[in-house]
């Protein structure tokens, strides 16, 4: 009792010390954490980037040591700062462990001449515990960094930015950072570094989940220079802001208003506590289906597909589910899933498409469909009927699924499809069809396709996914509401009803919207690039177009053999139908002054 007293005396008497200089010293750690950030990010892109010598890696971690420490020390002050210690170790118990098994590696490194950490994990039987710590320290250098942008991102709303703004500003960083990583020397395997529009058109191909490359990714990248893709592809495919927040209310317990309502605005959420609920969610969800597509696509390839070792089988079992799931199109294959003996692994297609569909369907759906809370409440009550926005896209999902399969199978039956048996031109069909909306995967020669099916594929890729998703397109939402209300004004009905529910005004035009802005993008660069590639067939320039636009990936061939200017017109197309036709109109609009008084109705005639 006496001895609690005492700390308890202690701990205020050093509080009422330290209270005076708290304001100051917190800015100074957070300076010098953003400092050494810094300095962490040059070590490990120079570390990256460029093929050292032995002697130059040590230096490098080294280096990392150092900065480490900071970290320690950092943590320790904010530690001493935090009035209520203990709840400061309790909400930063895992940036605490980190901290903890650092610190003791770097004392046994440094003071005793043994690598504590290395032999524990040796003593586990892994060969390489040296590189293994190091990817560790990498991979926890990376969630710290993260981290630092979540917080930066929480003052944000101390900007006066528009929520559209903040997540076109956030999308073009990751493009440039990604662009200047790519273009470093060990990235590829050819000599010298990547030239600055292909680094740039690669780096936004795979923010943006497109999947079109003017490079092979499987033979011109290396390990490296495709890892740097994957993680382009994971933080394009969940959005770098949403990335960001979710590990600061992770390490912080939570972010200021103004930011949620930014995070209420990039989910198009209905509150502010289902925003954060749903981000959460959002990010669990995601390395969840990734790791079950990892495991499945690890199990199903087929059994004459070889791998020089099991470390390459992971790693590409680990490419494709996150590509896959994230609709980015990507592959380590020349051909992509067309290749070789991939193209036989038909189960295989089977998990890329259900991961794809996961991926496309919108994470609310996902959630109204298979959470916990929705289970149990259907499980009470079996009559509970899914939410509107879940109907719409299971129903409109499903039916161009089934559209595009059999459409797909009955053009290229005695074509693309001449040889395989019923079954194989099934999955094929259903497959390409999954694919079309939004991946960009192909299991056929897309070039060898009849015109026929080229027009389902650019109807196809125009809808893309639901609304909610990682995928692109105008989404399922938007092209039912447009029409189903071109056909409530041919019935002559006022009001827009879909069952027992009134669709708003609002929402009909901004679904108008949308197709508007849709069509008349891509319209323009169409024309655009029959100026800039004269010789080329117009229904190529036109599928190279949507599909950009659509964020699918799927081409004809033609994407190499563009110009610069073409290619700067296809990397604009990509990034706009990445964040939204609206989103980005909304980013440069001014905002419209309410008035509660209400012009004469005029009449016109339409049509």
């Amino acid at each position: 009792m006496n001895f609690k007293r005492l700390k308890d005396d202690f701990a205020e008497n050093l509080n009422r010390i330290l209270y005076e200089s708290r304001g100051k010293a917190y800015t100074s750690i957070r300076a010098v954490t953003f400092i050494s950030s810094l300095a962490a990010i040059a070590l490990l892109i120079y570390n990256l980037g460029f093929d050292l010598e032995p002697y130059q890696q040590r230096q490098v971690y080294y280096g990392l040591d150092l900065v480490f420490a900071i970290f320690v020390l950092s943590y320790m002050a904010r530690w001493l700062y935090a009035f209520r210690r203990t709840d400061f170790v309790q909400r930063h118990r895992f940036e605490g462990v980190l901290m903890l098994l650092i610190l003791l590696n770097g004392l046994s490194v440094y003071l005793l001449d043994y690598p504590l950490i290395p032999e524990i994990l040796r003593s586990f039987g892994l060969e390489n515990p040296v590189q293994f710590y190091h990817f560790f320290i990498g991979c926890f250098m990376f969630l710290l960094l993260v981290y630092e942008f979540g917080v930066a991102s929480t003052r944000l709303g101390n900007l006066n930015l528009k929520p559209a703004a903040a997540f076109i500003i956030s999308f073009l960083v990751l493009i440039g950072i990604g662009t200047a990583v790519l273009m470093l020397p060990d990235m590829t395997r050819a000599p010298g570094s990547m030239p600055l529009l292909e680094a740039l058109f690669t780096a936004t191909s795979a923010v943006c989940v497109t999947g079109l490359i003017v490079v092979d990714t499987a033979t011109y990248f290396t390990i490296k220079g495709q890892l740097v893709i994957l993680v382009l592809i994971q933080l394009g495919g969940l959005g770098i802001l949403s990335f960001a927040s979710f590990f600061t209310l992770v390490f912080r317990q939570g972010v200021g208003i103004r930011h949620q309502v930014m995070l209420q605005d990039f989910l198009s959420s209905e509150s502010l506590l289902t925003a954060k609920d749903l981000l959460r969610q959002i990010v669990f969800m995601t390395f969840f289906i990734e790791f079950i597509g990892f495991l499945l696509i690890f199990a199903t390839w087929g059994d004459d597909i070889t791998f020089t070792s099991l470390d390459q089988k992971i790693f590409f079992s680990a490419f494709h589910s996150v590509s896959a799931f994230c609709n980015a199109g990507f592959s380590l294959y020349t051909n992509g899933l067309y290749e070789g003996l991939v193209r036989e692994a038909y189960v295989m297609h089977l998990v890329v498409a259900g991961l794809v569909i996961f991926g496309g369907i919108g994470f609310p759906v996902i959630q109204d469909l298979f959470s916990r809370k929705r289970l149990r409440e259907r499980l009470r009550n079996p009559w509970r009927e899914w939410q509107l926005g879940t109907k719409i896209a299971v129903y409109v999902s499903a039916a161009l699924l089934a559209f595009g399969t059999i459409t797909f199978y009955l053009l290229e039956i005695n074509n693309t499809l001449a040889d395989y048996t019923f079954m194989e031109a099934l999955v094929t069909s259903f497959f390409q069809s999954t694919i079309t909306r939004t991946a960009g995967f192909n299991s056929v020669d897309i070039g060898a396709l009849r015109t026929p099916t080229y027009i389902i594929f650019l109807f196809l890729m125009f809808i893309g996914a639901s609304s909610g998703s990682i995928g692109g397109g105008i989404k399922t939402s938007t092209f039912f509401l447009v029409v189903a209300s071109t056909a409530a004004t041919v019935q002559g009905k006022m009001k827009l009803e879909i069952g027992k529910n009134y669709i708003s005004n609002s929402l009909v035009f901004r679904a108008l919207s949308i197709f508007v802005f849709a069509v008349g993008i891509n319209m323009i660069a169409v024309l655009l690039l029959t100026i800039t590639e004269p010789g080329m067939e117009l229904i190529d320039i036109t599928f190279e177009q949507v599909s950009a636009f659509a964020t699918v990936g799927l081409s004809t061939g033609i994407t190499s053999q563009l110009s610069d200017l073409s290619r700067i017109i296809i990397i604009f197309s990509m990034f706009i139908g990445r964040v939204g036709t609206l989103t980005f109109a909304l980013a440069f609009s001014s905002r419209a002054v309410t008035r509660s008084y209400q012009y004469p109705k005029a009449h016109i005639m339409v049509g």
